[in-house]
């Protein structure tokens, strides 16, 4: 998992898109604010493709009867949406990471020392 350069990525946020330049975008907050509902959404919609194309690939894989071309197009597709899906993976995978460190019991001096 990527880990952010910011030093309260806690309450930060990867969105699953970027910016114009192709850099990571975040929003800041609590979670229930507009950016973060349209992440969700986008998210949601992301997924659902995803579920999609693998149902489409498997159907493509399976014609005896596909061309290069098809499979490359396939191919292609496959790729952006790993990428969409695995972007969702590390933002949630974060935000996990961020409330289990919140609600950890702190250690003793003595348990972190041996």
């Amino acid at each position: 998992m990527k880990h952010t350069p910011y030093p309260d990525a806690s309450t930060m946020r990867l969105l699953p898109w970027t910016s114009t330049g192709g850099k990571p975008c975040y929003v800041v907050g609590d979670g229930t604010g507009y950016v973060s509902r349209k992440a969700d959404e986008v998210e949601s919609i992301q997924l659902d493709m995803a579920d999609e194309l693998l149902g489409h690939a498997t159907d493509l894989l399976a014609d005896g009867e596909a061309t290069g071309p098809q499979v490359r197009f396939l191919a292609d597709r496959l790729t952006e949406s790993l990428h969409q899906v695995q972007r969702i993976a590390e933002s949630r995978g974060s935000r996990l990471e961020a409330v289990l460190s919140r609600s950890a019991p702190p250690q003793s001096q003595s348990q972190s020392q041996s």
